[in-house]
């Protein structure tokens, strides 16, 4: 399964994508994202798009889907 990473998510796992077996939903992706990537924590919020639409924890992940890991962004 890819996983895309953006802004400071990127910064942390050193790499623009990461590949992972197969979670079967968005929870199971962060506690794995936490494990791999202990700082992730630290962040306010860490949000995951399925398929270019924001997901909830309990969304089910299939192993074609494009997903997207989308920290909290500042500016004006």
């Amino acid at each position: 399964m890819r996983v895309l990473l953006f802004g400071i998510a990127k910064d942390i796992a050193g790499t623009p994508a990461i590949t992972t077996t197969a979670v079967a939903d968005v929870a199971a992706l962060k506690e794995w994202l936490y494990t791999q990537y202990p700082a992730l924590r630290q962040l306010r919020s860490l949000m995951i798009a399925v398929n270019k639409v924001y997901a909830n924890d309990e969304q089910s992940l299939l192993p074609g889907d494009e997903i997207a890991v989308i920290p909290p962004v500042s500016g004006g």
